[in-house]
C-alpha cells in the first residue's frame, strides 16, 4: 500500500470521509477506487433534483437522478478493499441490486463492465483504468436491445473514446489529465445529446442520463483532487425524495395497524459473530418471524435488511447480536407518503434464497407458471391481484423497483416459470436484470409498458397448453388494441404535440406513446377531452380509475359523464389510489 492510500485508509476510519490523493497519481488501489464511486455518488446526490426535473415529459415523474443515485449508493456502500479487482466486484454487486429505471441499470451494466476488465487487479494505471472503462461503455451498450444515441450510452462512448485517442497520443498522462479530458468530452456530448434526439430537443433540455454521468465522473475526479469529502450515502434510509410527514394521520385514539416500516445497515462485528462464516439464513427467518415484507441480504461485512414488524425494538436487539448499526429507519406506516402498504400479517416462512421474501401471504404450492405484476397503489394493486398476479411489487413511474425488489418477488412464488409485467418502460430494463439473476426459475419479461397492457395480458393469461411460449405469445396477444389513457397534473412550461403547457394544467396522454392529446385547468376537464381524443365511446369496455389525490365526488361526477359519452361501452369503475395521476383509463 502506497503512503497516499494508507492515509486516505486512516482518514476514513477515522470518521473524517476525507480523502488526500496528489494529483500526479499514475494509479490507485481499491481503497481509492471505491473513494472515488463515494465521490461520484455524493456530486450526483447534490444535483439529483436538477437531473429529475431535466425529464422530458412535463408531469412530476422525473426520477432519473433518483434512480441513478439509489443504483450508485449501492455500490458506495460496498465494504473497503485495497485490491481494486475485489472492490471495483463489490461496488458492481451493490449497484446491480440497488438498479432501479433504465438509467440505473445502464449505470450498473457500466461499472460492471470496469469490474470484468479489473478482475483479479491489486491496483490500476491509466492505461488499466482507460480500458476498464472503454469495457463498461460496452457492457453499457449490450444491456439495451436497441440502444438509442443521444442518451446516457451517448455521454459515455464520445468521452471513452476521446480518452482513448489523447492517451495514445501521451502514454504519460496522469489521472487528473485523464479526467479532465474525459469530462471535457462528457460535456460536449451532453450538449450535443439535443441534437441526436428530437424529443430532448423539443423540450429544450439535455438527456437527464447523461447529465447525472457527468455529475458522478466530476465527483470522481473531485475526490482525487481532494476538493471534496466522501458523504456517507443514504440508500437503505429513503428510498424516494423527502415528504412532509402528516401527524394528523395518526391519532391519540388511533391503533396502530399496519406496523413499523424499518430499514437498516449492519456493519458485522468480528466481535459478535464471525463474518467469513456468516449465514443470512437464520437473520431472514427471524424477521419472517416477526414481521413482513422481509428484504435480508449481505454483502460483505454489511447486512442490508427491510421488515414491517408491530415490534422494531425486538427486531434491533436480535440484530444487535451480529453487529452494529451504520443506517436506520423506523416509520410508522400510516404516517407514510404512499397508504398502499398492506396491513401487518403473520409473515410467510422463508423459502431458501438469500434475498428474503418482500410480500405477504403463506407459502404457495408449486405450480408451472406464476405471475408477477408491478403497480402502484392500493386500488390497482388489488386489480392485479384479483386478476390473478401472485405477487405484485409496489412501483411504477417516479416509484421505479430496483432489481433486488423483483428478485425478492420472485423468491415468494414457487414456480417453474414466472411471467413479469413491468407496466411501465422505465422498468422493463431492471425487470429483465432480475430475470438473467435468478436461478430457480426460468423468468420472462412480458414488455408492458402500462397498466392497461399489463391488465389485459394477465387476464389472458392461459396456462392450460403448458407450453411456455404459447401461454407467453397469448399474453402478448391480450394486450393487443388496449390503451391506457392518463391525466396528470403539469409540472413546468413546455410544448408537447403543440399544446404549451403551464404549471397548474393538467393534461390527457395516451401512455403507451407519451402523446399528449389535451390540455385543461382541471382533472375532470382533461378526462372529458381525453375520452373524445382516445375515442372511448366505440370500445367495449372502459375501465376507470380515480388517483390518490382525487376526491370521490369528483371521481362520482368524472364517471357519471363518462359512462354517459360512452353509452354503448360496459363502463366499469374501481378504486385506483395511483400517485401522480389523477385518473387512468383502460381501454379494450
Amino acid at each position: 500500500m502506497n503512503q497516499s492510500t494508507e492515509k486516505t485508509v486512516n482518514e476514513m476510519n477515522a470518521g473524517n470521509n476525507v480523502i488526500n490523493v496528489p494529483n500526479a497519481l499514475t494509479a490507485f488501489d481499491g481503497t481509492v477506487y471505491l473513494a472515488m464511486v463515494r465521490g461520484g455518488a455524493a456530486e450526483l446526490r447534490r444535483h439529483r433534483d436538477s437531473i429529475n426535473d431535466l425529464n422530458v415529459f412535463p408531469v412530476p415523474d422525473g426520477d432519473t437522478g433518483d434512480n441513478m443515485y439509489m443504483t450508485i449508493s449501492g455500490g458506495a456502500e460496498a465494504p473497503l478493499d485495497n485490491a481494486i479487482g475485489a472492490a471495483a466486484e463489490a461496488a458492481a454487486h451493490g449497484m446491480l441490486l440497488g438498479a432501479r429505471g433504465n438509467s440505473g441499470v445502464i449505470l450498473s451494466r457500466f461499472f460492471a463492465g470496469i469490474a470484468k476488465a479489473l478482475h483479479g487487479a491489486q491496483n490500476a494505471d491509466v492505461g488499466a483504468w482507460n480500458a476498464a472503462v472503454t469495457a463498461g461503455v460496452k457492457e453499457a451498450y449490450a444491456a439495451v436491445s436497441k440502444p438509442v444515441e443521444g442518451t446516457v450510452l451517448t455521454v459515455m462512448r464520445c468521452s471513452a473514446e476521446a480518452a482513448v485517442e489523447v492517451l495514445q497520443a501521451n502514454a504519460a498522462l496522469t489521472f487528473d489529465e485523464w479526467f479532465n479530458v474525459y469530462i471535457e468530452a462528457a460535456r460536449a456530448a451532453l450538449d450535443h445529446t439535443p441534437e441526436l434526439l428530437e424529443v430532448l430537443k423539443q423540450a429544450g433540455v439535455v438527456d437527464s442520463g447523461g447529465a447525472g454521468f457527468l455529475c458522478i465522473v466530476r465527483g470522481m475526479q473531485a475526490v482525487l483532487r481532494g476538493d471534496a469529502a466522501v458523504e456517507e450515502t443514504d440508500a437503505a434510509a429513503s428510498e424516494h425524495a423527502p415528504v412532509k410527514t402528516d401527524l394528523s394521520l395518526f391519532g391519540t385514539d388511533d391503533t396502530l395497524t399496519y406496523g413499523y416500516c424499518t430499514e437498516f445497515l449492519l456493519r458485522l462485528q468480528s466481535a459478535k459473530t464471525d463474518i467469513n462464516a456468516f449465514d443470512v439464513g437464520p437473520v431472514t427467518r427471524f424477521l419472517n418471524e416477526h414481521g413482513n415484507s422481509v428484504v435480508c441480504f449481505v454483502d460483505g461485512s454489511i447486512l442490508k435488511a427491510h421488515v414491517h414488524t408491530m415490534h422494531p425494538g425486538e427486531i434491533l436487539n436480535e440484530m444487535q447480536k451480529y453487529g452494529e448499526f451504520l443506517t436506520l429507519k423506523v416509520e410508522n406506516m400510516t404516517l407514510q407518503h404512499s397508504e398502499a402498504q398492506a396491513p401487518a400479517q403473520p409473515a410467510a416462512k422463508q423459502n431458501d434464497d438469500t434475498y428474503g421474501a418482500l410480500f405477504d401471504g403463506p407459502v404457495v404450492k408449486h405450480k408451472q407458471f406464476a405471475t408477477v405484476a408491478v403497480a402502484a397503489g392500493e386500488g390497482i394493486q388489488n386489480l392485479f391481484r384479483e386478476s390473478g398476479a401472485d405477487a405484485v411489487v409496489d412501483g411504477g413511474q417516479s416509484m421505479n423497483p430496483s432489481t433486488a425488489d423483483f428478485l425478492a418477488a420472485f423468491a415468494t412464488v414457487n414456480a417453474d416459470v414466472i411471467l413479469v409485467f413491468p407496466n411501465n418502460g422505465n422498468i422493463i430494463m431492471a425487470a429483465e436484470q432480475a430475470a438473467a439473476l435468478y436461478q430457480k426459475a426460468h423468468v420472462r419479461v412480458i414488455k408492458t409498458k402500462s397498466i392497461g397492457a399489463g391488465y389485459a395480458a394477465l387476464s389472458m393469461l392461459d396456462v392450460s397448453s403448458g407450453d411456455e411460449e404459447t401461454v407467453v405469445q397469448g399474453c402478448i396477444d391480450g394486450m393487443d388494441g388496449v390503451v391506457t389513457g392518463l391525466v396528470s397534473p403539469v409540472s413546468r412550461q413546455a410544448v408537447q404535440n403543440g399544446f404549451s403547457l403551464q404549471p397548474g394544467q393538467f393534461i390527457g396522454y395516451d401512455a403507451e406513446t407519451e402523446d399528449v392529446l389535451c390540455a385543461a385547468d382541471t382533472p375532470e376537464e382533461a378526462l372529458a377531452q381525453l375520452v373524445q381524443a382516445l375515442d372511448a365511446a366505440s370500445r367495449d369496455v372502459v375501465i376507470a380509475l380515480p388517483g390518490l389525490e382525487t376526491s370521490a365526488q369528483d371521481a362520482e361526477d368524472a364517471f357519471a359523464a363518462l359512462q354517459e359519452a360512452c353509452p354503448c361501452a360496459e363502463v366499469i369503475t374501481a378504486p385506483g389510489g395511483m400517485p401522480i395521476y389523477r385518473y387512468a383509463l383502460i381501454l379494450e
